[in-house]
C-alpha cells in the first residue's frame, strides 16, 4: 500500500514592517502608509503602528519592488520582482488588475494625472504604458540599454487644460532615466524619443519633476543634483506641428540645462521628490540622511540677485582703484552675476539623520499648498529604512511671508515610527514553548516573544548579539546565548533581564540545549568547552520580610574538547550527548560518566546543527557541505548520506515521535525528510533568504522558520493527504512549465512592416496563463465547430429526405450543463480570459483556428454581443494573420458580412452612448438652473477660506 503523509500549507508570515526592496507611500488621506513587505504589501496606521490591512495574491511568490499611488485615491499599482503588476483597491483591500509584460523586476511605477494611464519601467529596460480602465497595454518603448530608474509624466500646457481620461494615452510626455546615464523624453502622441540627454557621467539613479512642470531633477552618484527647464511652449509647438524640418528637429531642445546643486552626502542618490506644493525637493542619500531643498520665491531671487550684482559692482571699483580691471572682463562678470542658476533658486533647507539607510520616501499628499503647511506647522516625510523600520518625520517650514531666518525653524523631528512588530536584523535564533503558545525570536541587540497562533508581539527585550535560545521548564524564562560568550537569562512575565552568565570567557556561545530531565542545561561554544548547568532558586533579598524566588543557573561541570563546538544535543533518554566540533565529527559521550561513546566522521565541512529523535535511535546532522547525513547511535553506521540542499545546510529538526526531520538551508528552502525509507516528502517555499533557524512544534503541527529577510513563517500541519509520487509530478511539472515559460520569455521579433530597432513594440507578454488561455479558446472552438457540424448535418438530411423526419443530434454535455449555444459558448470563453492575456492568448491559436473564430466573430456582431470585445478580437487577428487573410479568397465574403454587421453595432452602441450622455448633460443643465450653487471643487472652497484666513488681523489691547 502507498504510504500517504499530511500537507504543510503556509499559514502566516510576521516580522516584516517594510522589506528593503520595496517603497513605503502615503496614502490619500496621509494618515496610513501602503508599505512592501517582501510577497505582500502592508497598509500601516503610521500614528497607531497597528496593522491595518494587508494584501497580497496567492498565485505570487515574488517580491514587491514598486508602488505608486493613483490620484483617484483608492487605486494603488504594485510592481513584482518577475515583472507584473497587480493594481489593489484600498476600500476592498483586493486585486482588481493583473498585468503581465515585462521580463524583469519593476522599478519605476508612475500615474499620469487622470489616473487612466500608468507608465512602468523595469530591469528589463522598457517601459511599458497601460489602459488602467481597459486593463491592457497600450505599447512598450524601448531605447534604454540599461534597467529604468525613474518615470515621470509631463502633461504640457495645451493637454494639461484639455486632459481627459479618453485621450489620457495620446496626449502628453513622459521622462525617464536609467542606469545606462541616459534621460529620454518620450513623445506619446508620436511614441517615440524626441530628446536624449547625454550629459550624465555615471548611473541616473532618481528623477523628480516639479508640480508645476517647470523643473526636472536628476541624481547619480556624484555630490551635485543636475536640474533641467522645461520649456512648455516648446513642447506644444511640437504637439500643434505635425511634422518639421530636419533643421528645426535638430535645434529643438524642449529640456535645457539650468545648473547644479551640491547635495552635502558623498554618496549615491537613492531617491527624489518633490513636495506637492512644489516648494520643497527632497533628496534621499545612501549615508543615513535625508537633505531638503527650499525654492525660493521669485522676490526673494530678486533681492539676492541685487545683493549679488551690488558685492560685485564695489568690488569692481575697488579693482578700478587699483588699476586690476582689463580687457572688460568686468561686464563679463556683471553678466554672469545677473543670470539666475539652478543654485539660486533650489537652496540647502533642512537635514533629516536618520538612524539606518533609506529606502524611500513620500510626501503627505494633503499638504498641498503653503496655507496647509501654515497650518500643520511643518511638513511630513515617510521615510522606509532598510532596518525593517518605517518612520515618519516632520519638517518645520517658515509660515507664508517669513523667512528661514525670521521664523527661527527648530530641527526636524520624529512624529512617528513602526518598529515594534519587527527585528531590526536578521532574527538568528528560534525557540518554542512547551505547549506550543509562545516563540520567541533572537537577533542582534533584540529578543521579541510572539504569540504562535495570532503571530502578535508579547514581549520585546534588548539582549546581546543573539546565536542561541532556549525556554526553560515552565515557559517563564528564557536563555540567550550571545556572542559574546554570555548566557542571558531573561523573566518573561516581568520582561526584564534576571542575570548575566560569563559562560564561554568571551568566545561566542554557538549552542544551547535543555537537558530533558528539565533540571540543567548545556551549552557550548567557541572557547572548545561544553558547560553543564543546574536551574535554582534563590531569594533575592533573604533578610527582608518579603522575598520572591527567581531562577539562576550554576555551572556544574566542564567537558573539554580539542576544538570550537559548534552545537550539543542531549538524547531523549538522558543517555548520550552528541557534540558537534569545528574539526567536521561528531563526538558522542555518554551523558552521566561523559565517558566517549561513538565518533561519527564522513562530513566535509563543520556540522552547523544535529538533533536526535524521541526514541534515541537516530541522530541526524546538517552541514556546510550542503548534505545531510542520518547515523545509528547504536554502533554509530551512517545510514544514508543526502544532499539535501543547493547551499550550506543551516538547521536540521525531528519531529516528536516519529523518524520525520526537517532540514532549513541558505537556499530559501525547508524541506522535510522521512527518516526510515530517506526520501524528500515535500518542500516548502517562501523564504526570499537564507533560512537561519528553525523550530518544530511538539508534534509537528507547525513549524516556524526564520529568514534573512526579517520575516518569520509558520507552515502549519492540514488535514490533506500527501502521496510522494504524486508530490514529485507536481515538481516535474513545475520545473517544465518553468522552462517552457523561460522559453515563451524571449525578446519578441519585429512585426511586419517594423524595423529591428523600432522604439514601439507590442506591450504584452507570453506566459503560461496565456499559453493555457489560448489552449481553452482552441477547446470551445473545436467544441462549437463539432456542434455546428452535426446540426449543419442534420439540416442538410431533413432538407434532402423530409419523410425520413430524421432525429436531432445530441447536444455537447459541456453546452447542455451550461444552457448556451456554440456562439455564446465560444464568447463565454474568450471573455474569461483576462483583457490583459487576451492578444497573447490569440498568438496561441494555429491559422485553422483563427479562420474558425472569424465566423463566430461575423455571429457575435450580428447580433451585437459584447461589441467591444468583438472589435478587439477582430482587429487583433487583422493585423496579426494580415498576410494570410488577405490570401484566402474564401474570406472575402465572410470579411464584408463583418463589415456590414459591425459597422451596424458601433453605429448603435455611438447612439446610445451619445443619448446617454445627452441626458446625462441635461440633467445637468436642469441641476444648475434650479441648484443654488454650481458644481464646485473642494480644493478651490478650501483655497478662497485660507485667502479669507489670512486677510483677517489680530490686534491686542494695551492698558
Amino acid at each position: 500500500m502507498v504510504k500517504s503523509y499530511l500537507r504543510y500549507e503556509a499559514r502566516s508570515v510576521f516580522g516584516v514592517i517594510a522589506s528593503p526592496t520595496g517603497n513605503a507611500v502615503f496614502d490619500h488621506s496621509g494618515k496610513l502608509s501602503i508599505t512592501a513587505a517582501l510577497e505582500s504589501v502592508i497598509v500601516w496606521d503610521i500614528k497607531k503602528g497597528t496593522q491595518v490591512a494587508r494584501w497580497s495574491d496567492g498565485d505570487n511568490k515574488a517580491e514587491v519592488t514598486r508602488i505608486a499611488r493613483s490620484p483617484n485615491g483608492k487605486d494603488y499599482a504594485v510592481g513584482y520582482a518577475d515583472g507584473s503588476i497587480r493594481l489593489f483597491d484600498l476600500s476592498n483591500n483586493t486585486v482588481n488588475v493583473v498585468l503581465s509584460g515585462h521580463r524583469g523586476r519593476v522599478s519605476a511605477l508612475e500615474f499620469d494625472s487622470t489616473g487612466t494611464v500608468l507608465a512602468s519601467g523595469a530591469r528589463d529596460t522598457d517601459i511599458i504604458l497601460w489602459d488602467v480602465v481597459g486593463e491592457v497595454g497600450l505599447y512598450r518603448l524601448r531605447g534604454h540599454k540599461d534597467e529604468v530608474t525613474g518615470i515621470a509624466f509631463v502633461a504640457g500646457s495645451t493637454t494639461a487644460g484639455s486632459a481627459s481620461a479618453l485621450h489620457a494615452s495620446s496626449a502628453g510626455y513622459i521622462v525617464s532615466s536609467s542606469k545606462d546615464t541616459l534621460v529620454k523624453l518620450w513623445d506619446l502622441r508620436g511614441r517615440h524619443c524626441v530628446q536624449t540627454l547625454v550629459t550624465h557621467r555615471s548611473e541616473v539613479w532618481a528623477l523628480a519633476v516639479s508640480p508645476d512642470e517647470r523643473l526636472l531633477v536628476t541624481g547619480t552618484s556624484d555630490m551635485n543634483l543636475h536640474v533641467w527647464m522645461l520649456d512648455m511652449a516648446k513642447l506644444d509647438s511640437l504637439a500643434s506641428s505635425d511634422g518639421k524640418s530636419e533643421a528645426s528637429a535638430r535645434d529643438w531642445e524642449a529640456i535645457t540645462e539650468y545648473g547644479t546643486i551640491q547635495r552635502s552626502s558623498r554618496d549615491r542618490v537613492v531617491d527624489l521628490g518633490f513636495h506637492p506644493s512644489g516648494l520643497y525637493l527632497a533628496c534621499l542619500s545612501a549615508d543615513k540622511q535625508v537633505e531638503v531643498f527650499r525654492s525660493r520665491q521669485h522676490a526673494e531671487i530678486k533681492k539676492k540677485m541685487a545683493r549679488r550684482q551690488k558685492r560685485h559692482r564695489e568690488k569692481r571699483g575697488k579693482d578700478k582703484v587699483h588699476g586690476s580691471d582689463h580687457d572688460g572682463s568686468g561686464d563679463d562678470n556683471e553678466a554672469e552675476t545677473a543670470t539666475i542658476t539652478a543654485a539660486d533658486e533650489l537652496t540647502s533647507f533642512k537635514v533629516v539623520h536618520t538612524s539606518a539607510k533609506p529606502v524611500s520616501l513620500d510626501f503627505n499628499p494633503t499638504e498641498a499648498d503653503a496655507t496647509a503647511l501654515g497650518r500643520q506647522g511643518g511638513m511630513h516625510v515617510l521615510i522606509a529604512q532598510n532596518n525593517n523600520s518605517l518612520h515618519m518625520w516632520s519638517v518645520p517650514v517658515p509660515p507664508p511671508g517669513m523667512t528661514t531666518k525670521q521664523a527661527n525653524l527648530s530641527e526636524p523631528s520624529l512624529v512617528s515610527s513602526v518598529e515594534m512588530l519587527g527585528h531590526r536584523s536578521e532574527p538568528r535564533a528560534l525557540a518554542m514553548s512547551s505547549d506550543n503558545e509562545l516563540m520567541a525570536s533572537a537577533a542582534n541587540k533584540s529578543l521579541r516573544v510572539w504569540n504562535a497562533q495570532t503571530g502578535s508581539c508579547v514581549r520585546t527585550l534588548e539582549c546581546g548579539t543573539a546565536i542561541c535560545a532556549a525556554f526553560l521548564p515552565g515557559d517563564q524564562y528564557i536563555v540567550v546565548g550571545t556572542k559574546e560568550g554570555n548566557l542571558e537569562l531573561y523573566d518573561i512575565p516581568a520582561a526584564t533581564l534576571v542575570e548575566t552568565f560569563d559562560a564561554h570567557e568571551g568566545s561566542a556561545c554557538w549552542t544551547i540545549d535543555v537537558r530533558p530531565d528539565h533540571k540543567g542545561l548545556v551549552s557550548g561554544g567557541a572557547d572548545k568547552c561544553v558547560k553543564f548547568w543546574d536551574f535554582e532558586l534563590v531569594r533575592d533579598d533573604p533578610s527582608g520580610a518579603v522575598s520572591r524566588r527567581r531562577m539562576t543557573l550554576e555551572h556544574v561541570k566542564t567537558l573539554k574538547m580539542s576544538d570550537d563546538v559548534l552545537a550539543v544535543k542531549c538524547s531523549p533518554d538522558s543517555r548520550l550527548l552528541a557534540v558537534a566540533l569545528l574539526d567536521t565529527t561528531v563526538k558522542v559521550f555518554y551523558a552521566d560518566t561523559l565517558k566517549f561513546f561513538l565518533s561519527l566522521y564522513g562530513h566535509k565541512l563543520p556540522v552547523v546543527s544535529l538533533d536526535i529523535s524521541s526514541d534515541s535511535t537516530l541522530l541526524v546532522t546538517g552541514s556546510a557541505d550542503k548534505s545531510v547525513k542520518l547515523w545509528g547511535l547504536d554502533f554509530g553506521d551512517c545510514h544514508r548520506s543526502i544532499l539535501a540542499h543547493q547551499e550550506p545546510v543551516t538547521a536540521v529538526r525531528f519531529v516528536w515521535g516519529t523518524h520525520y526531520f526537517f532540514s532549513a538551508g541558505k537556499d530559501k528552502l525547508v524541506q522535510q525528510w522521512n527518516g526510515d525509507n530517506f526520501q524528500r516528502i515535500q518542500r516548502l517555499e517562501g523564504c526570499h533568504g537564507d533560512v537561519w533557524a528553525l523550530a518544530v512544534a511538539k508534534h509537528g503541527n507547525f513549524i516556524v522558520a526564520s529568514s534573512q529577510d526579517r520575516s518569520i513563517r509558520i507552515w502549519e500541519k492540514t488535514e490533506e493527504p500527501l502521496f510522494i509520487e504524486e508530490e514529485r509530478e507536481r515538481e516535474l511539472e513545475e520545473m517544465y512549465d518553468r522552462g517552457l515559460e523561460e522559453s515563451l520569455d524571449r525578446p519578441e521579433p519585429a512585426a511586419d512592416g517594423a524595423e529591428e530597432g523600432d522604439e514601439t513594440q507590442r506591450a504584452g507578454k507570453a506566459t503560461m496563463e496565456t499559453l493555457k488561455a489560448g489552449e481553452r479558446i482552441m477547446e470551445a472552438l473545436d467544441i462549437a465547430d463539432e456542434e455546428r457540424r452535426k446540426w449543419t448535418a442534420f439540416e442538410d438530411q431533413k432538407r434532402r429526405m423530409p419523410q425520413l423526419n430524421p432525429a436531432p443530434p445530441d447536444t455537447s454535455p459541456i453546452l447542455q450543463f451550461e444552457r448556451i449555444t456554440a456562439e455564446a459558448y465560444v464568447l463565454r470563453t474568450v471573455e474569461r480570459v483576462r483583457a490583459a492575456d487576451i492578444e497573447d492568448a490569440l498568438l496561441v491559436l494555429p491559422f485553422t483556428h483563427v479562420l474558425s473564430l472569424m465566423a463566430y466573430v461575423d455571429h457575435w456582431a450580428c447580433r451585437e454581443w459584447n461589441t467591444a470585445l468583438t472589435c478587439r478580437v477582430l482587429f487583433f487577428m487583422l493585423k496579426t494573420h494580415q498576410n494570410q487573410i488577405v490570401a484566402t479568397r474564401t474570406m472575402r465574403a465572410q470579411l464584408a458580412s463583418i463589415r456590414t454587421h459591425l459597422r451596424a453595432g458601433v453605429r448603435a452602441q455611438r447612439d446610445h452612448i451619445g443619448y446617454n450622455l445627452a441626458a446625462l448633460q441635461s440633467l445637468r443643465a436642469d441641476w444648475e438652473a434650479n441648484a443654488t450653487a454650481e458644481f464646485f471643487d473642494e480644493k478651490d472652497i478650501q483655497g478662497i477660506l485660507d485667502a479669507q484666513l489670512k486677510k483677517r488681523k489680530f490686534t491686542g489691547l494695551k492698558a
